[in-house]
């Protein structure tokens, strides 16, 4: 079977894998896969539209990624006329929102922790022997102690509307 009578979604293993992110493929490899000239992305990369990482010798390594990210640079270019200047943008816009998303995502998660362990704390509250507030489970009533006096006060908060 010849490399033009192979199915195209032929998968090989090799015995190890590699992360989308990792820089493997030297420029001429990206831009055989990208369907473009290498001098292209080149120029890509000083214009800082995609940007490889640098082997020890200083030649550009790209990723997976970075494969398909060029090859949204030429979709947006080729087929929606878009200018070069006008992808960069569009690129930048979009890292800030994946940016946004997963600190929004953070904070979520962070919210939903807070109100689990308020949901769980006890929501009755009482002044202390030093004059502090302490929680008291519901239903209790604060410790007394000898040296406190007659004084108690309890402030049981408002509900949630």
């Amino acid at each position: 079977m010849s490399a033009d009578e192979r199915p195209a979604s032929l998968r090989v293993d090799v015995g190890f894998s590699v992360d989308e992110t990792t820089p493997v493929f030297v420029i001429s490899v990206a831009a055989q896969l990208a369907g473009m000239h290498p001098q292209t992305l080149r120029q890509y990369d000083r214009l800082g539209l995609v940007t490889p990482g640098r082997a020890p010798g200083r030649g550009r390594r790209y990723s997976a990624r970075d494969v398909a990210l060029l090859r949204e640079v030429q979709r947006l270019s080729q087929d929606e006329g878009v200018s070069l200047a006008g992808i960069k943008r569009i690129l930048e816009l979009q890292l800030e929102n994946d940016h946004l998303r997963d600190e929004n995502d953070r904070l979520r998660a962070s919210v939903d922790d807070l109100r689990a362990r308020l949901s769980n704390a006890p929501r009755v509250f009482a002044a202390g022997p030093a004059g502090d507030i302490v929680a008291v489970a519901p239903g209790r009533r604060p410790q007394r102690f000898a040296d406190a006096g007659n004084a108690l006060v309890v402030w049981r908060p408002a509900t949630r509307l």
